[in-house]
């Protein structure tokens, strides 16, 4: 058998098939993948991509070029092809192959090539192959082995070094040797063995004579050296050491050397590994560059990933041929059906793949009730499904037709439960400090703080970020912990590094490190553009926390640009790169309402809808386009200002984010945004088209990339609210106030992270009040259709992940409360200012007066002070609107009231009017003119007349009754006179406010 192909213009006109003189030499497809194509010196191998030209004539060889140690089945590493079962072991290569690789490899020894060339030392084990060739021939040709070396000379099956040295022995040794070799033969003549057991001895024979035999070397430099001999040596002597093994690459590049004084022909290529170590080395040659990385590139898609390509430039055309068809390579029924069951695919689902025994047949493999069918694709210039007529252009556009649900190229395993896997430090409260508030996360808040700990008798401080489990998701510390548990015990560079947790009491605290730039999203804002480089090489280094992820089969779940933290901004100038750290995924989606998985869109996949347990791999790359969309955006989140259904719907309609005019880059966020879970790249796949986009002319072409018209991101007539915050910006300060009810907080609202923000007042229900959220929207309401210099101005809301709860924002008044106020600043009112907060507050509820409202709570601690001259009212959480048919309004379920600012009917029969509010303001003065001392509040003074010993509803019917016996509250000293015979349960907010006003004047 010959193992060299000659082609020239005749055999191109022909339209020779590489498929079909594979098949032809009895080559199956599932082996195609050992064998390339080589020059005829063996200097180099053709990448697969090599187009050759009609106009030349030219030859090759078809060899074998992958090579695996002990592949025969002997020594304690054997190499042998993946299985199903467990203890059935499949061989490599099939007796074809076999057949093959005997030819090649004689042909290598005695013609001494392809690095094929025992030493003279080991001339007894090449006699030893001789015999076995000539063994060989002799069943081959149905001979006795004396017939066959009558025509045949052992010198024939030796290397020409061989043959020359024995050559020039004296010739009574060349007899010898004859005739040891005659009486061994003669032996050997009469044992029962077969010819393919003879070629595999032979081939076991020649490993051991030979052991670099299917090695490959290249001459390299180191770049930016030169080669100091035109001809390549050598270092026998030198020891080789291992860089990586071939699951550990990442990504390999191919670039022009730029450095002066070599060739224009030369390329660097840099392998890089998953730690983001590199090697570099120079070629001489494009030819021998690419001969080398479709090597590399072929060993590992026979040893790791049998779909990935590293390189453009050495992608086999048939594997890219797969790719676009969503179809696999040749694997067997068997394979294809285990795939199914793994995934749980029912009817309507289907896998696609190749023959693995014939060049130009498919598969379509689907299950058919408790059973699975092969249904048969022929390729005959067109693609048809074995008994239907209609054929299709292609292998999709035949897949497409016949779809009637996901068609599905692989599915892969869960991760495995990490809960028996709570393996993190605890930490005490005393180690740590707590500063600043840095926002809020999704059920955490965050807060930047100090770790101290003591070595060797010194005192070492750190900064770190401290996320506290909000108490309103305490429910999820498990959870929460998990998170911790699962960052603490893997580690990578661009993975942010949790040091442990905290747990004081009701506080459940996750401590990581911290780090000053802050999330990527907020610096994106605040920078405004950044280069197109800047931008790739953030992709590259999440893609490479992503790629280490899934070699450890761990789904992050919360991949976006708010996750991702900024450890330095980089300058291009000082030959500094952006670097960036994926933070920990938080809470588990399996535990969040679907209110808060439909607020993630579009970064949580829509599979995760249907089954937030099932995290699986895939559900991060959907993650990642998402993030790189952001990211090429300047920040801004897609999608944002849509509410829960519309977000719904964008995945429903299988709609895609606007596609940037980058065509490149459109596409591969494309590709990771795919519905169909199985279609959406690797990490590996990502790099590498990552890698493709970063050239200097992009960096030329898309330096000022233009952003995506936000409108068509958010829907058509969905421009985000300017009054809904986000409530990660919320920086807590301090504490304003509390009710029985809700909370108060002072917070910076800082959407950049550059502590700019606004101060806002953010009410919220408190954690034990949630059932009151419906109450809380109607005081929502209520104050947002309000706009009046005298009452409190509303600013928005801010809603929770998937607004499972929602806070009031409020515009922030410094003085805070009338009370308060007064406390502090008794010697600096005096009755004109008084007066003056009187008619304010007046103005006030006259407005409220002409919207119909009531406010029904009116009291000096709702009262806030804006300024030395200006007053607001505050809290409507118990205003009603009175119908228009009434003049009042009847509360059916009172709960808790603050009866001792009430009116009598009001307290009486739950009626609620203006009039009703005009005795609460005069509540008010009383308070107001006596400085709001703690003497003369209104419930105590009351509960003096009534008696201290009352409880319960007896305090109501006793204030009833000394009201209509008519006792009133004393009159504070200071109190104006014309103020104090103001008739309380009968004035009107006109006539009370133009007495304001007068006095004043006087």
């Amino acid at each position: 058998m010959q193992s060299r192909i000659s082609m020239d213009v005749q055999t191109c006109k022909k339209n020779v098939s590489y498929n079909n003189f594979s098949l032809s030499l009895g080559i199956l497809p599932v082996y195609h993948s050992l064998f390339a194509l080589a020059f005829d010196d063996l200097s180099n191998f053709y990448p697969p991509t090599h187009v050759f030209s009609t106009d030349e004539s030219i030859s090759i060889h078809y060899r074998v070029r992958f090579f695996f140690a002990n592949w025969f089945g002997e020594g304690s590493k054997t190499s042998y092809r993946y299985c199903l079962r467990r203890g059935r072991i499949s061989a490599v290569l099939d007796y074809c192959v076999i057949d093959y690789l005997f030819a090649q490899s004689r042909s290598d020894f005695v013609a001494g090539q392809a690095g094929v060339s025992p030493p003279l030392s080991v001339q007894e084990e090449c006699l030893g192959l001789a015999v076995l060739d000539l063994w060989r021939l002799a069943k081959e040709h149905n001979q006795s082995v004396r017939e066959v070396c009558k025509n045949v000379s052992y010198k024939s099956c030796l290397p020409e070094t061989h043959r020359q040295e024995i050559q020039q022995l004296s010739r009574l040794a060349r007899y010898r040797i004859r005739n040891t070799l005659k009486r061994f033969l003669k032996k050997l003549g009469r044992c029962s063995v077969g010819e393919r057991s003879l070629k595999l001895k032979y081939l076991m024979e020649l490993a051991g004579v030979e052991p670099s035999h299917g090695t490959e070397t290249f001459q390299v430099n180191h770049p930016g050296s030169q080669l100091q001999q035109k001809e390549p040596t050598f270092n026998l002597m030198r020891e080789w050491q291992t860089f990586c093994d071939f699951p550990e690459i990442i990504d390999i590049n191919i670039k022009r050397a730029c450095h002066e004084q070599v060739p224009q022909d030369s390329r660097v290529v840099t392998i890089t590994r998953q730690d983001d170590r590199c090697l570099e080395a120079e070629f001489q040659t494009v030819t021998e560059a690419l001969s080398f990385v479709s090597l590399v590139d072929g060993y590992f898609r026979l040893t790791t990933d049998s779909s990935h390509y590293f390189c453009q430039d050495v992608a086999p055309p048939s594997l890219l041929e797969d790719i676009e068809s969503n179809c696999h390579g040749p694997i067997t029924s068997e394979f294809a059906v285990h795939k199914l069951k793994k995934v749980g695919a029912k009817d309507g689902r289907f896998l696609l793949r190749r023959s693995p025994k014939d060049y130009d047949k498919f598969f379509l493999t689907t299950p058919l009730g408790l059973d699975y069918k092969d249904c048969l694709i022929m390729k005959n210039e067109q693609f048809s499904l074995s008994g239907v007529h209609k054929s299709f252009l292609s292998l999709r556009e035949l897949t497409d037709f016949f779809q009637q649900s996901k068609l599905l190229l692989m599915g892969k395993a869960m991760n495995d439960s990490l809960s028996e896997l709570m393996v993190y430090s605890l930490y005490c409260m005393y180690n740590f400090c707590q500063s600043e508030s840095l926002g809020q996360g999704s059920f955490t808040r965050i807060f930047k703080g100090s770790k101290i700990d003591i070595r060797d008798g010194e005192r070492h401080v750190t900064d770190v970020l401290l996320k506290e489990l909000d108490a309103n998701h305490k429910n999820c510390w498990e959870s929460f912990f998990e998170a911790a548990s699962l960052m603490s015990q893997i580690s990578h560079k661009h993975l942010l590094l949790v040091y442990g947790i905290s747990v004081h009491r009701s506080k459940n605290v996750m401590v990581q490190e911290f780090i000053k730039c802050g999330a990527l999203d907020l610096f994106l804002k605040r920078e405004g553009s950044v280069s197109v480089s800047w931008k790739l090489d953030v992709a590259k280094q999440l893609a490479s926390a992503l790629n280490f992820l899934e070699e450890k089969n761990i789904t992050h779940g919360n991949i976006c640009a708010k996750n991702l933290l900024l450890a330095r901004e980089g300058d291009a100038s000082q030959g500094s790169s952006p670097f960036i750290k994926l933070s920990d995924p938080g809470i588990n989606l399996a535990m969040l309402g679907r209110d808060v998985l439909l607020d993630r869109i579009p970064w949580v996949a829509p599979e995760v809808l249907e089954a937030p347990e099932r995290l699986e791999l895939e559900c991060d790359k959907w993650s990642f386009g998402a993030t790189l969309w952001e990211l090429f955006n300047g920040g801004q989140a897609p999608l944002q200002g849509l509410d829960l259904e519309r977000k719904l719907q964008f995945y429903e309609t299988y709609k895609q984010l606007p596609s940037s005019e980058w065509t490149e880059l459109a596409d591969l966020i494309s590709q990771c945004m795919n519905y169909q879970p199985a279609f959406r790249p690797s990490c590996r796949s990502i790099i590498r088209q990552l890698n493709s986009l970063i050239t200097s002319d992009y960096v030329i072409l898309h330096a000022a990339e233009p952003l995506p018209d936000r409108d068509r991101a958010l829907g058509p007539s969905h421009q985000q609210d300017q009054s809904v915050y986000e409530e990660r910006h919320l920086r807590y300060i301090s504490p304003l106030g509390k009710g029985n009810f809700g909370s108060v907080e002072l917070c910076r609202y800082d959407p950049l992270g550059d502590n700019t923000g606004e101060l806002i007042a953010v009410k919220k229900l408190q954690p034990n009040k949630q059932s009151n959220l419906e109450d809380f929207q109607k005081e929502i309401n209520t104050i947002r259709s309000l706009h009046c210099d005298y009452i409190v101005k509303y600013r928005g809301v801010c809603y929770s992940m998937g607004r499972l709860s929602m806070s009031l924002v409020m515009e922030y008044l410094p003085y805070g409360s009338l009370i308060g106020y007064l406390e502090k600043n008794r010697q600096l009112v005096n009755n004109r200012r008084m007066l003056l907060f009187a008619s304010q507050i007046c103005k006030g509820l006259e407005y409220l007066q002409s919207m119909r409202y009531v406010h029904r709570d009116l009291a000096a601690r709702n009262i806030l002070v804006a300024s030395d001259t200006l007053v607001k009212i505050a809290d409507f959480g118990l205003t009603k609107i009175i119908p228009f048919d009434k003049e009042y309004y009847r509360v059916t379920h009172p709960g808790e009231s603050p009866i001792f600012w009430y009116a009598p009917e009001s307290i009486t029969e739950s009626k609620f009017s203006h009039k009703s509010d005009v005795w609460s303001f005069g509540v008010v003065l009383h308070e107001l003119f006596s400085y709001c001392e703690h003497n003369c509040n209104p419930k105590r003074l009351y509960m003096q007349e009534i008696g201290n010993d009352m409880q319960g509803l007896s305090i109501s019917m006793h204030l009833v009754d000394i009201l209509k016996d008519n006792w009133r509250l004393p009159a504070p000293p200071l109190c104006p006179p014309r103020v104090r015979h103001l008739p309380q349960p009968y004035a009107t907010l006109r006539v009370a406010g133009s007495l304001a006003v007068r006095l004043l004047d006087q």
